[in-house]
């Protein structure tokens, strides 16, 4: 099994996951450690070639989960190919299993941390990226995939122009990325407060994932953004208060004043 840090505690369930992702022709798992030492990925700039032998664009999501979101993606626009991107094999593993099952030919999972991803993607390779309900990171701003030093690291290999979606049930978050989109000038391509109340509905805004369904069961209002990665030179972070959100970032299901 690949050095990923694994827990050294681990349920037979989580065992026989990475055992069975091991064998999907569709999930991509390098070993952290060879990229720490330099080594290159083989398929970088090459993806299309390579992994999906077509040349439809290159779409990710980061922080996949179940990868529930790239499955639903894939299904609804078979000209595009889908990559989730995660770190947790054994949730990732439903997605890998639900696509090979499905015959879907234009979806990849990719194991890694979000912080390598460019040494994945070769310049102007990646079309689009949706980033679905990751953690807010309230107290640190580097860690919030909508942060600076992350968009950088996305223009490393995003196509010019190219495309970032932020779908999130977390106000902290969406308030923090609009005045970051704001402050450095990136155009707005949509922006919507409330996915679920839109008429007629979006298809693609539609696709609730499991823990979103139970987020807007318990009143959580759904944000979305989708902006333009225009530039990545002298990116600025905003200076301003945000208030918290009112329940847990972490652990989500131990709601507060909800």
């Amino acid at each position: 099994m690949p050095d990923f840090e694994l827990p050294i505690r681990m349920g037979k369930n989580k065992l026989s996951k990475f055992a069975e992702m091991e064998q999907f022709p569709h999930v991509v798992q390098v070993p952290s450690n060879e990229l720490r030492a330099g080594q290159s990925f083989p398929m970088k700039g090459r993806w299309n070639e390579l992994f999906f032998k077509n040349s439809a664009p290159i779409v990710l999501e980061l922080g996949c989960g179940k990868g529930e979101y790239t499955v639903a993606l894939a299904q609804q626009n078979p000209d595009c190919n889908y990559i989730g991107i995660d770190i947790k094999g054994a949730r990732m593993w439903t997605g890998a299993k639900a696509s090979l099952e499905r015959g879907l030919t234009n979806v990849g999972f990719l194991r890694t941390n979000i912080e390598m991803i460019a040494h994945f993607f070769g310049p102007g390779e990646v079309q689009e990226i949706w980033i679905t309900f990751p953690d807010p990171q309230m107290k640190k701003v580097t860690k919030r995939l909508t942060a600076t030093n992350f968009l950088a690291n996305y223009g490393k290999f995003l196509k010019p122009e190219g495309v970032i979606h932020l779908k999130t049930d977390s106000p902290f978050l969406f308030t923090y990325t609009r005045a970051m989109v704001e402050l450095n000038r990136f155009p707005v391509q949509q922006l919507v407060t409330d996915v679920h109340a839109l008429t007629p509905p979006d298809p693609l805004l539609s696709i609730k994932t499991y823990y979103e369904q139970q987020w807007i069961e318990r009143g959580l209002t759904i944000n979305y953004i989708r902006f333009v990665l225009d530039h990545t030179d002298a990116l600025v972070e905003p200076d301003i208060e945000i208030e918290p959100d009112s329940y847990r970032s972490f652990g989500r299901s131990k709601q507060h004043n909800i």
